[in-house]
């Protein structure tokens, strides 16, 4: 015979203050009176969001994917990024990693290798993922898509799954936009590219090359056509010096080098080479430049601290032989038999931040230096084209005026990624593209837009790091400096099976459950009740001591005030 069978005692009821006890304790049979009466504290599972996720413009459940990569579930990993991001072979390689600044681990010891990770899942997914076939239930409606840059395919990938018919018009000769011409191959291999561009295709969309709005075809002729319009242009005109003889031979832009050589060309630019600028582009070019055996050298107004580049870039560069001279600025091109051979510039100093909000560069008077050179390359910017636009799209003068889901003052016209913002990076434009194709059912279907509201972020301080152990963060397997030159072979290299795992294994989990076990085993109630997939509080027994959630390493517990009973 158990205990449980015997007869209980009666309940005990106290109705005056002092038949109370002077301390908490059980008067009878706690399964008569049950001690979660005593709480005025309550636990529940709630999971928050890791800063990596918040810090994503395509929102990737991170988290999820790095757990999953732990019990080598890769292939689920992978479909799970592709529900926001339907390219990580592509991010994972050239995505400047936010999620990574965001990181909580960085403040511990070093952020996590997100992109690293992301990387081997979307190679994984490329080989071993069913290619997904059109919807044959589709919806018998279409969309143009005007740029078949990031921004335009992942709109395309996301409505076609949705059942839309899509059909992307592009002004160059191979589909891809600023991921084709203006990422050097040592940083996004040509055939990664072709196998993501495969994958929007193979779900029924049509990709129409050598089409350039505005010339073979027109906004008034598309919005006519189709149900509705997205317009992913990009920007891809280069800003000009504004300084004399910039148009001379020798001079080139940055963005039209770069098309040169992604598209099979080796322009003849001589040894002494000059980059102007301090972006991203600046920094492919003099890395191209350095591949075609000259000796670039990059020119930038502002200081380090003021760089647009990517920092990780910016190193592998100065690793590979390229020098940067900061604080100074060109004036004039000088010419000799009508080709650029010197450029002078001028010191510069920095002063009050403009509204860029960094220092603003001034010229420092008698400064004025000249520099040899048999090539310059011009790489301060880009611009938006709206040569195209009717009259009825409001622009902002320098670029389409669109809300954050795309949608212009015209109702079946969206636009978004670079033409709305400005150039950004690649996961900028795949996350606008996913919400693009949000907005575009929405109003075909006439659905509302849901939009969610600001999420609780895990910060370092909520975590309990009694449970984690230092853990350096895993090395990017490379090719060395020498192995680089002359060539345009992918320099990073991605970890193998054993390398990731052990990089997500330093995931702290930020704010999500992870079935530690720590909740189960330090409850003093045997409170906590643990099935195969989740834990449940029994709140008859739960005192509401706290302990649960003070032991819970990554902040999945919250203790909230016990509503009246």
């Amino acid at each position: 015979m158990r205990w449980l069978d015997f007869e209980s005692p009666p309940k005990v009821v106290l109705e005056r203050e002092p038949d109370y006890p002077p301390w908490a304790v059980s008067l009878t049979n706690t399964l008569v009176n049950r001690t979660g009466s005593w709480r005025i504290f309550k636990p529940r599972y709630l999971d928050k969001t890791p800063p990596c996720q918040d810090a994503c413009p395509a929102h990737e459940k991170i988290q999820g994917y790095l757990e999953l990569v732990k019990q080598k579930r890769y292939l689920e990993g992978y479909e799970l990024i592709i529900q926001d991001n339907p390219f990580p072979s592509i991010t994972g390689r050239v995505c400047f990693h936010p999620c990574e600044a965001a990181c909580n681990r960085g403040e511990y010891d070093e952020p996590l290798g997100v992109h690293n990770v992301e990387r081997f899942l979307g190679d994984f997914g490329l080989k071993k993922a069913k290619r997904k076939k059109p919807n044959n239930e589709g919806i018998n409606k279409s969309i143009a898509i005007i740029g078949s840059g990031p921004a335009g395919l992942t709109c395309a990938y996301y409505l076609s799954e949705m059942g839309y018919k899509v059909t992307i018009f592009e002004h160059l000769s191979l589909p891809g936009g600023m991921l084709r011409v203006g990422i050097p191959s040592y940083r996004l291999p040509k055939d990664i590219l072709d196998r993501e561009i495969k994958k929007v295709e193979m779900l029924g969309v049509k990709i129409k090359t050598n089409t350039t709005l505005g010339k073979d075809i027109t906004l008034d002729e598309l919005r006519h056509s189709f149900d509705a319009v997205f317009i992913a242009t990009g920007a891809h005109k280069s800003r000009n010096l504004g300084v004399p003889n910039e148009t001379i031979k020798g001079v080139y832009s940055g963005l039209d080098f770069l098309a040169q050589i992604n598209m099979g060309k080796r322009p003849r630019i001589g040894k002494e080479v000059l980059v102007i600028g301090g972006g991203n582009t600046a920094i492919d070019a003099a890395r191209c430049a350095l591949r075609l055996g000259a000796k670039p050298r990059i020119l930038y107004r502002r200081t380090r601290a003021e760089m647009p580049a990517v920092a990780d870039e910016v190193l592998e560069a100065e690793k590979e032989g390229v020098l940067i001279e900061f604080l100074v600025a060109p004036v004039k091109v000088i010419k000799n038999k009508g080709r650029a051979t010197k450029l002078e510039c001028q010191r510069m100093k920095l002063v009050a931040p403009d509204a860029s909000g960094r220092r603003r560069p001034v010229p420092i008077k008698g400064s004025n230096f000249r520099i040899n050179c048999d090539s310059i390359i011009s790489a301060i910017g880009e611009e938006v084209d709206l040569s195209y636009l009717t009259e009825d799209i409001k622009s902002t003068g320098w670029s389409i005026d669109a809300d954050e889901w795309g949608r212009t003052s015209v109702a079946n016209i969206f636009a978004a990624g670079d033409c709305v913002t400005g150039p950004k990076m690649v996961v900028d434009a795949i996350g606008a593209g996913k919400r693009v194709a949000i907005a575009i059912d929405g109003y075909l279907l006439g659905k509302e837009i849901k939009t969610h509201p600001k999420p609780e972020i895990v910060q370092f301080t909520n975590l309990n790091l009694a449970y984690f152990e230092p853990a350096p963060r895993i090395a990017l397997p490379s090719l060395t400096v020498q192995e680089r030159k002359r060539n345009f072979k992918e320099v990073n290299l991605g970890y193998n099976e054993t390398l990731t795992i052990l990089e997500a294994e330093r995931c702290f989990s930020c704010g999500v459950c992870n079935k530690c076990d720590n909740c189960f085993v330090f409850c003093p109630d045997l409170a906590v009740m643990k099935s195969d997939d989740k834990y449940e509080f029994d709140y008859d027994f739960c005192k509401g001591c706290g302990v649960c959630a003070a032991e819970c390493p990554r902040n999945a517990i919250t203790m909230e005030e016990e509503e009246a009973r």
